[in-house]
């Protein structure tokens, strides 16, 4: 995505099988699975952490994206503005950022399956070290609906231990 508002909840999946069954059921498109990393920065001059802001370079297979996600904006979602684009050599960039006074705040890995569904995406997540989570998202605005449609969906699948906290937040503040 370019820029704009993604609307996303995330929750706790306690049962692949379960949820497996329900995405086929459903009739939800398996597009990809990969392995990311994802590394994040915090700015030399305030608190990423405070200001509920995130940089982060994705890596997958030897590419990279670069995202910025702005504060959150909704108390039932994580509906946040996202600026995105590919970012080319992921070392390089790094080594822009370091050299820019950004720090690395932490890492995190992943192996992530990607469906989609009534124009939802749908990532299952593995996360290292955290256990396995279902992240729902559409792009739009706040107030069409589509909190209550990612929330609908997630009860048909079963899910109904929302987390809003990031990988990141659970990964080394928990």
């Amino acid at each position: 995505m370019a820029g704009g508002l993604e609307i996303e909840i995330k929750a706790w999946c306690d049962s692949h099988d379960d949820l497996r069954s329900r995405l086929d059921a459903a009739g939800a498109l398996l597009c990809e699975t990969r392995d990311e990393v994802d590394t994040y920065f915090n700015h030399p001059c305030k608190d990423f952490a405070s200001t509920d802001e995130a940089l982060r370079l994705r890596s997958v297979n030897g590419s990279c994206r670069i995202t910025y996600k702005g504060p959150k904006l909704s108390s039932r979602s994580k509906a946040r503005v996202e600026h995105e684009t590919d970012a080319g050599d992921p070392e390089a960039i790094k080594n822009i950022l370091l050299g820019l006074g950004f720090t690395v705040s932490g890492t995190v890995e992943k192996k992530r399956s990607l469906y989609r569904l009534k124009g939802i995406e749908i990532c299952v997540d593995d996360v290292a070290g955290l256990g396995t989570f279902v992240e729902l998202e559409k792009q739009g605005q706040l107030g069409q609906g589509i909190e209550d449609e990612l929330f609908e969906l997630a009860a048909e699948l079963g899910l109904s231990r929302f987390e809003r906290r990031s990988y990141l937040e659970l990964k080394y503040f928990p």
